[in-house]
């Protein structure tokens, strides 16, 4: 199997760190949480191709991981140039979904970004 590479962030070994927040976000979040109990086991997304530009932080992680584990496909980056949590983005790319953020991102680099979640794989 290929190491999964359609990512970037600012430090990948910040992927613990972040699943541990992302998981006490979650306790935080019980209606995302109702959602993926609830309509895990039917997949209502499955098909669909989500691109998202919102602030990613754990809080954004979980939202993700709730389109996934409803069957999405997902690609992810971050509206704001400051507000990427490190260690979240680090999370979402540690389990393979792809997301390009890092915090303190240059404007050329923010369009950068935008860009490659735009760009589907197979179109």
């Amino acid at each position: 199997m290929s190491e999964f590479t359609d990512y970037k962030v600012a430090d990948i070994s910040l992927a613990d760190f972040g699943r541990r927040e992302i998981a006490i976000a979650e306790t935080e979040m019980p209606g995302l949480m109702a959602i993926r109990e609830k309509y895990a086991a039917e997949q209502p997304l499955k098909g669909a191709r989500i691109t998202g530009s919102l602030h990613m932080t754990i809080q954004t992680a979980v939202l993700i991981e709730t389109l996934v584990a409803l069957g999405a496909q997902v690609r992810w980056c971050s509206c704001n140039i400051f507000s990427t949590q490190d260690h979240a983005a680090a999370a979402i790319a540690a389990q393979g979904i792809p997301v390009y953020a890092w915090k303190g991102e240059s404007l050329e680099e923010y369009w950068w970004c935008t860009e490659q979640v735009l760009n589907w794989p197979d179109g």
